[in-house]
């Protein structure tokens, strides 16, 4: 039995079905979460469907989060979606379902769950969940206009509109079967992309305080203090990351961002490999997007010395 026909059986067992993704949300956790939720209520009416985690405001336009009780997780199943391991899981209750299954399209960094589901090669968990719902809908699964809305939203997100080298041509053939589905894909781009005056304000400081190395790593440091310069949220700078992507030169940057108890590194590449980098310091993720923490700025240099390596071993 394939792993799809395993979670789709798992599926039918349990009246009710947890859906989990990581902390600090993307379009992808948020779609691939939702979007397999919308699935399920459509397929299993008689079913309890809940989907939990923090809120995310600049997601709110696809999905608000459920609040329920610990006694359902004893009987139910879990279903954690996009998240490499336990310790990034939004709402650590997921530990008390009866079963978890985990889908994922990151390297495996944590291999739990009792069915687990990992594909590297898909762009997004948003592209696995319509992966799943087209291998298993001749079985009763069932699609929607706002699942296929809620998936569209996180194939977009996890390969930057396309534009990504994880975009193949099973991307583009679910997509093109995901935009027959009705709604308004204008009105999405404009929710998904639209910046505020502050995050465009520190961009443009991003851009005049860069710098780069004679191998092609970028980075700027983001301190609490410009971070209150320009009214900005720790958290909001994940949308901001791609902002140099763009720039003659650059191979990899990194953008490191001051928080309360600890600095959030944020790595980009154009083709060197950086996901083992990131997990020299506590952090993981692809080839070309990861992510890691420090908890001192001297280690900063330690972190642009890895990359100068990464950077001429290409």
């Amino acid at each position: 039995m394939s792993v799809m026909s395993q979670i789709f059986e798992k599926m039918k067992q349990y009246d009710t079905i947890i859906i989990h993704r990581h902390v600090r949300p993307d379009p992808d956790a948020y779609g691939s979460q939702s979007g397999l939720a919308e699935i399920i209520k459509a397929s299993f009416p008689d079913k309890n469907i809940y989907v939990v985690g923090e809120e995310e405001v600049s997601l709110s336009f696809l999905a608000t989060m459920d609040n329920i009780k610990d006694e359902l997780y004893s009987e139910s199943l879990v279903i954690v979606c996009d998240t490499a391991n336990q310790e990034r899981i939004s709402d650590q209750r997921f530990e008390q379902a009866k079963e978890v299954i985990k889908i994922d399209h990151h390297p495996v960094v944590d291999a739990y769950g009792d069915v687990q589901w990992v594909d590297v090669e898909a762009s997004s968990t948003s592209e696995m969940i319509y992966h799943f719902y087209s291998e298993q809908k001749e079985n009763g699964l069932k699609m929607t206009n706002r699942a296929a809305f809620l998936l569209y939203c996180g194939i977009v997100g996890d390969t930057g509109r396309f534009l990504f080298p994880s975009t193949t041509e099973r991307t583009f053939r679910f997509v093109s079967e995901l935009v027959a589905y009705d709604f308004d894909r204008t009105e999405m781009y404009e929710e998904m992309y639209k910046t505020n005056l502050n995050i465009a304000r520190l961009k443009g400081y991003i851009l005049q305080n860069i710098s780069v190395s004679e191998a092609g790593v970028s980075y700027v440091k983001l301190t609490k203090d410009i971070l209150n310069q320009f009214n900005v949220e720790a958290s909001e700078t994940s949308s901001i990351v791609g902002v140099l992507g763009d720039i003659e030169g650059i191979k990899v940057w990194v953008i490191f961002v001051e928080e309360d108890d600890v600095i959030r590194v944020r790595l980009r590449s154009k083709g060197p490999v950086i996901n083992q980098v990131a997990g020299n310091y506590e952090g993981g993720g692809h080839p070309l997007a990861s992510g890691a923490k420090i908890h001192q700025w001297e280690t900063v240099d330690n972190v642009l010395a890895d990359l100068e390596e990464v950077c001429k071993e290409k």
